[in-house]
């Protein structure tokens, strides 16, 4: 664990935190602690900062939080294809330490349906992998999801509302794409159209382009819908650096 994140209600009035479970046999069996060592730490969706250990005994962790500086924000949005069940659990917390901010699961036309009655779509099931994706990347933010079914009414009518101003990029197989400086306007998120192995449909296609997307290529080779994920968001992440 790089960071060690609590939800808000597990600090009380005090800033006093006790773990037990996975979180305390890591910092009991890995991490070795001693009362009076620092832990990073961090409040899930609110600051980071340092903890102290109070108390170490057999099962649990007592700790007093000091969470006083801002996370790194997210900084870009997904429209994603929804892949098949094993490759979406892979993605979750992949996405988090790339730092997603929204991510739009949608139903493109080579979606299996039954992609959406997979535990991977729920949020009880998706939240821990999103934590632990956040904890690998030291930070404390994780990214929100919805599911749209209706993929072009929510290209039509639901987009300008929960994207308003991103930059939309555009991702499918093709001539390899130069870098634009204008994809990557600080303080302002990409949001990038990630589509099934292979890419999307032509009418798809059709529809981003009408709707203010910019192709976005890597190159002819087809790849899978993680691989595709990491290599492109990763590509963006050099451009805005």
């Amino acid at each position: 664990m790089n960071r060690i994140l609590f939800e808000s209600d597990e600090i009380n009035s005090g800033g006093n935190v006790i773990l037990r479970g996975p979180r305390a046999e890591h910092i009991l069996n890995v991490l070795k602690v001693k009362p009076g060592q620092i832990l990073k730490t961090g409040t899930i969706n609110g600051s980071r900062g340092t903890s102290t250990v109070l108390e170490v005994s057999n099962d649990l962790i007592s700790l007093h939080c000091s969470h006083n500086e801002d996370s790194p924000k997210p900084w870009f949005d997904l429209i994603l294809a929804t892949p098949r069940p094993l490759v979406l659990k892979r993605l979750w917390p992949q996405l988090a330490t790339l730092g997603a901010g929204k991510i739009f699961l949608v139903k493109a036309s080579k979606v299996e349906k039954y992609y959406f009655s997979s535990q991977w779509v729920e949020a009880e099931a998706v939240r821990p992998l999103l934590i632990e994706g956040a904890v690998q990347a030291g930070s404390t933010h994780i990214p929100e999801f919805e599911i749209k079914i209706h993929f072009g009414h929510f290209i039509e009518n639901e987009l300008d509302r929960l994207a308003p101003h991103a930059v939309r990029l555009l991702a499918h197989p093709g001539p390899m794409t130069r870098l634009r400086c204008e994809w990557c306007v600080p303080g302002v998120r990409p949001l990038i159209a990630i589509g099934p192995e292979g890419g999307w449909t032509n009418s798809e296609l059709k529809l981003f382009d009408a709707h203010g997307f910019s192709r976005f290529s890597l190159g002819e080779r087809i790849l899978r819908s993680d691989t595709a994920c990491i290599a492109l968001i990763s590509v963006l992440d050099y451009c805005r650096g």
